[in-house]
């Protein structure tokens, strides 16, 4: 169900690498949410750092909500770097777990399959 990398690059390395992976694979980054400092603005001290970063492919995107409107509240992806016990990692929820929660979009498979198999390259890349 989760695609989890360790990777020796601090947070913030790891998050500029992933990044740049992902504009190299075609998909954009929509926005990064920093957990850490979220959590500090609303005056709760979180001490490991979280980097989540919304990530999509536009055409993919079209072609699945075409099919199957609903699958839109598992869009866009999620690809989180963050600190946990002194390890830095890079993961995801596998595209193909997320569109098992949606019974009635099997024919999306393909797609997620797909997604999903840009999506690990492109962790892999920044995990280098």
């Amino acid at each position: 169900m989760l695609y989890v990398v360790e990777t020796r690059k601090d947070v913030e390395t790891a998050a500029r690498d992933l990044e740049a992976a992902v504009k190299r694979n075609k998909f954009g980054v929509l926005h990064v949410h920093d957990l850490q400092k979220t959590l500090k603005e609303k005056g709760v001290d979180f001490p490991n750092a979280c980097r989540i970063l919304e990530v999509c492919n536009p055409q993919r995107a079209q072609q699945v909500l075409t099919n199957n409107m609903a699958v839109n509240m598992a869009l866009p992806c999620r690809i989180s770097v963050y600190r946990e016990g002194g390890t830095t990692k890079i993961g995801m929820i596998r595209p193909t777990a997320l569109l098992a929660l949606f019974p009635d979009a099997v024919s999306l498979k393909p797609i997620a399959e797909q997604v999903e198999q840009e999506t690990m390259q492109m962790i892999d890349e920044a995990v280098r």
